[in-house]
């Protein structure tokens, strides 16, 4: 919802952000290698973002939480595994077992260490946001960004270790063109555990996201181990990525698609309310007609109006995915009512700021003959539709 950001969210950042300049700030001792690892390490990351975000087109993330996700990877994960896998390594795997103790640490410690830091900041979108996570697609999303953020920081200080090395340019194919997506996919299984448990009850709201967590540090520890065997175990560690990526995908596709079902399976009953139309209903589960809705809104009333287009798009979406949590029994009474209001309110705002007064209006292209898809200047929705915690009983839809 819009509105100022949240206290905690705001120190999450400052602390992140301290965390991260204390790591560049180490890291720069080392002096023009540090420039060249961070221009490096910085180079496919807008890219990296840009494809993570395009898995969240019907029902975007808000960007100060998306923000934070990568800051906490890039600051308070990347400095605590420096600390952390440091100290393990010089006071435990080193003396234990001699030579094999990197490989133990690397295969073993550092997964532990990396995918707890990273997911820490996903469970506490479980406890802290969790109408955020409204579907598998948000988990694999916050973990993407938390993950992009901490490879980043990482890759500084391998394409460091590169340049005095003398293979600076394998290592950058290897880290930055070739497996991009290894920190990624790995907390991505901590990132569907928590969304799960967001979204169900019983006792998988415990079991799911400490499975999330053993599978994001089994497939971590599968990859650094696999490093010892050459290009065999490469290949295999590949193989395995590849086939998690493709599973990922098919989830975000079928996702989408019940998104897309629960959208034209609840909005219709708001028609009497005059927030949405049949129209509407038909752009909002369209990404295509999306974009002309907000390509419209900006040609009629300029960024501003292009800007509530999109609002009124994701509290729409937001509106159908609440019911979802309602069918589940995951969504509290009161506070389901007090967020359908808040999103009804919204869509009913946004909606306004489509009405720019000229002598001839304007018609979406969703619209049909004859029908603007607009309130009139001054018209107000009328009352919400029987909800799934009405005294007739629970909402069963026909």
């Amino acid at each position: 919802m819009p509105g100022r950001a949240p206290v905690g969210l705001i120190v999450g950042l400052i602390v992140s952000s301290l965390c991260a300049l204390v790591v560049l700030g180490l890291d720069a001792l080392n002096g023009a290698s540090f420039l060249v690892g961070f221009a490096l390490a910085i180079v496919p990351v807008p890219l990296l973002v840009a494809l993570v975000l395009m898995l969240d087109r019907l029902e975007p993330e808000p960007w100060r939480a998306l923000l934070f996700a990568f800051m906490w990877g890039a600051g308070v994960a990347v400095l605590g595994a420096l600390v952390l896998n440091t100290a393990g390594y010089e006071l435990l795997t080193k003396p234990v077992f001699g030579d094999r103790g990197e490989l133990v640490t690397a295969s073993v410690g550092a997964p532990l260490v990396e995918e707890s830091l990273k997911g820490t900041v996903l469970f506490g979108f479980l406890w802290f946001r969790r109408h955020e996570l409204d579907g598998l697609t948000d988990g694999i999303i916050y973990a993407g960004m938390v993950a992009l953020g901490f490879a980043m920081m990482e890759n500084v200080s391998y394409y460091m270790r590169a340049i005095n090395q003398h293979n600076l340019e394998a290592v950058f194919i290897m880290r930055g063109v070739i497996s991009p997506f290894g920190h990624p996919l790995f907390t991505s299984m901590t990132g569907l555990g928590v969304a799960y448990a967001a979204l169900n009850r019983g006792a998988a709201r415990v079991a799911a996201p400490v499975a999330g967590l053993c599978a994001a540090m089994l497939l971590h520890g599968a990859w650094n181990f696999s490093t010892a065997f050459g290009l065999k175990g490469l290949t295999i560690a590949y193989g395995i990525d590849f086939c998690i990526l493709i599973g990922l995908i098919v989830t975000v596709v079928r996702e989408r698609r019940q998104t897309v079902r629960l959208i034209h399976l609840h909005l219709p009953m708001y028609a009497a309310t005059g927030l949405v139309t049949p129209q509407d209903v038909h752009m909002l589960g369209n990404i295509g007609l999306r974009r002309r809705a907000r390509q419209w809104a900006r040609m009629a009333g300029g960024t501003a109006a292009a800007r509530a287009m999109g609002d009124y798009q994701l509290a729409a979406t937001e509106l159908a995915l609440l019911h979802q949590r309602a069918e589940r029994g995951v969504a509290e009474p009161a506070w389901f009512y007090r967020r359908r209001l808040d999103l009804m309110n919204l869509m009913h705002v946004a909606r306004q700021a489509f009405q720019v007064r000229q002598t001839r209006p304007l018609v979406p292209p969703w619209a049909l003959p004859g029908q603007s898809g607009f309130l009139q200047p001054g018209q107000s929705f009328g009352p919400p539709p029987p909800g799934p915690f009405s005294a007739q009983g629970p909402y069963r839809p026909m």
